[in-house]
């Protein structure tokens, strides 16, 4: 049994249009191995709400699963995220992309009026009873404001977004390329990446400051 701090990682897809963002997936993957954690990759295995060409950035006609895209991030070591257990983990992770906001939850379509699916729901809610850690990347903050009222996040500085998550009950800070806001109370533990104009050395950055942060979290 390793006494490594284990992380398990959601994932929503395979690229940023209509699934995980792939950068901040990635980078989330390495930061949790660099700062000596270890990680398993689970997602919904359900339809995506639709597929993006991200050439071209126009809507495609064909269906993917969202377990199967994940699973190109994840080099096939990944799991159902309805096998999620929270007791066999010391803190749950969601990188961002769309597909947070259209796989994970219906944020990008219904705004705060948003629904979120029941795996996700469910391993949320059973970290939090547990009083394990939750770190979200970009705009995956809004679907843990969905779930847990009242809890103070960040999603950069998009004026839109912040109110949307101040209507579902949370409470929104202005934060820049690297910075980590805590919600000592919730235990979590959020930062802005792709939803600022950024780079992927600041993707980096953001992503390990999220980690290390979740890693002094856990006890």
């Amino acid at each position: 049994m390793s006494n490594k701090p284990a992380f398990a990682v959601v994932l929503s897809g395979c690229g940023v249009y209509d699934g995980a963002e792939i950068h901040e997936a990635v980078l989330t993957l390495l930061a949790i191995d660099r700062l000596g954690g270890s990680y398993a990759c689970f997602a919904p295995d359900a339809p995506q709400h639709h597929v993006i060409n991200h050439l071209t950035g126009q809507e495609s006609p064909e269906k993917r699963n969202i377990l199967t895209e994940s699973a190109r991030i994840a080099r096939g070591k990944i799991e159902p995220l309805s096998a999620f257990d929270a007791a066999q983990f010391d803190a749950l992770v969601f990188p961002g992309g769309f597909g947070a906001a259209k796989n994970l939850c219906s944020f990008a379509f219904d705004g705060p009026d948003c629904k979120v699916d029941p795996d996700v729901e469910k391993a949320v809610i059973s970290m939090h009873a547990a009083g394990k850690p939750i770190g979200a990347l970009c705009i995956a903050p809004a679907l843990i404001v969905r779930l847990l009222k009242g809890a103070l996040v960040t999603i950069g500085n998009d004026p839109g977004t912040a109110q949307a998550i101040e209507k579902m009950g949370g409470t929104h800070q202005v934060r820049t390329h690297g910075e980590v806001v805590v919600d000592h109370a919730l235990k979590l533990a959020t930062s802005p990446c792709y939803m600022l104009d950024a780079t992927i050395g600041q993707i980096a950055q953001g992503a390990e400051n999220t980690i290390k942060t979740l890693m002094g979290m856990i006890r």
